[in-house]
């Protein structure tokens, strides 16, 4: 139901002449507009740049799949542009002064462990699907999204790093998963 509900969306954005590696390359663009308001100390500019980038990352691969013009380089493109969104919204929040600094790299680096594992399993390992943990990207955006959100109204409750916390946990957990997942695939291969 939610496939092809987001179907709907990707034919029209066929219909509208955008192609899929447009949408990446603007999800790209409102990440790093998201980190650079986030920066600035502006959390809710910063909070709907993320919107922003959570709904073209959703719309490139409906797109894609749509048209039926999915590519090997265009999901590699997508993978690639998540990596650099997600490190441009981190490095924004972990500048901005709203949190300890070290939480935002915490968070970061943790999330892209998380990625990295999947990437792994399925390149090296030749896992056809490595998608599993407590926790996807969206979620953990609107984990962050939220936080962000009372830190702009409530900032002596530091849910911001709250909001991060969280997140390194689930993406920590998340590689755990990841590697045990992989680890019985090939042992049962």
């Amino acid at each position: 139901m939610y496939e092809e509900r987001t179907l709907a969306f990707g034919r029209l954005c066929l219909k509208l002449g955008l192609t899929p590696n447009f949408i990446t390359g603007t999800s790209l663009l409102m990440a790093l507009a998201a980190g650079m308001s986030f920066w600035a100390n502006y959390l809710l500019w910063g909070v709907g740049f993320m919107l922003l980038t959570a709904l073209a990352d959703m719309l490139d691969g409906a797109t894609a799949r749509a048209g039926n013009i999915d590519t090997v380089f265009g999901g590699i493109l997508d993978h690639v542009s998540d990596r650099y969104g997600e490190f441009f919204i981190l490095a924004g929040i972990a500048l901005s002064g709203a949190i300890h600094p070290g939480w935002g790299l915490t968070a970061l680096f943790a999330m892209l462990i998380a990625s990295y594992t999947r990437a792994a399993a399925e390149s090296i390992g030749k896992i056809p699907n490595c998608a599993v943990g407590i926790m996807g990207r969206l979620e953990k955006f609107i984990l962050i999204m939220v936080g962000a959100g009372l830190e702009r109204f409530y900032p002596q409750q530091r849910w911001l790093e709250i909001a991060l916390m969280i997140v390194t946990a689930t993406s920590f957990t998340t590689a755990v998963q990841r590697l045990v997942y992989a680890h019985k695939w090939l042992a049962g291969r």
